[in-house]
C-alpha cells in the first residue's frame, strides 16, 4: 500500500519559515517522480515544486521560485519542501504527491499518489 504523510505545516508570520516533510512508503521511492501541491480555500489547485528521481531536475512554481527548495533522501524515502520568506498567499493546504512518471510536472495530468496534506498558515 502506498502512503505518503505530511508533516510540519502550522501557523507562521508572514517573512517567516517552514519546513515540510513527506514521508513515502510502498513503492521505489528512488524511481518516482515527487512533488508537493496546494490549495487555497476558493481556488483551484496548484502545483508549487517537483523534483524528479536520479539525475531529473526540480521545478518551481514561479510565484515560489526563489523562496521554495525541493529535496529528496532516497535512503530515507523522505521529500522536504523548505520554504521561505512565506507570504500570507502562501496559506494553503500542502500535498504531498508522488508518480511513476517522468519527468515531473507541475501541471496536466494529477499524480498517482497523494497524501492527505497539512495545513499551512501564514499571518500578516
Amino acid at each position: 500500500e502506498v502512503r505518503l504523510v505530511e508533516s510540519g505545516g502550522g501557523l507562521v508570520l508572514a517573512g517567516g519559515s517552514l519546513r515540510l516533510s513527506c514521508a513515502a512508503s510502498g513503492f521505489t521511492f528512488r524511481d518516482y517522480a515527487l512533488g508537493w501541491f496546494r490549495q487555497a480555500p476558493g481556488k483551484e489547485r496548484e502545483g508549487v515544486s517537483c523534483i524528479g528521481s536520479f539525475y531529473e531536475g526540480s521545478y518551481y512554481a514561479d510565484s515560489v521560485r526563489g523562496r521554495f527548495t525541493i529535496s529528496r533522501d532516497n535512503a530515507n524515502n523522505t521529500v522536504t519542501l523548505e520554504m521561505n520568506n512565506l507570504k500570507p498567499e502562501d496559506t494553503a493546504v500542502y500535498y504531498c504527491v508522488a508518480d511513476p512518471g517522468e519527468p515531473c510536472w507541475l501541471a496536466g495530468r494529477p499524480y498517482d499518489y497523494w497524501g492527505q496534506g497539512t495545513q499551512v498558515t501564514v499571518s500578516s
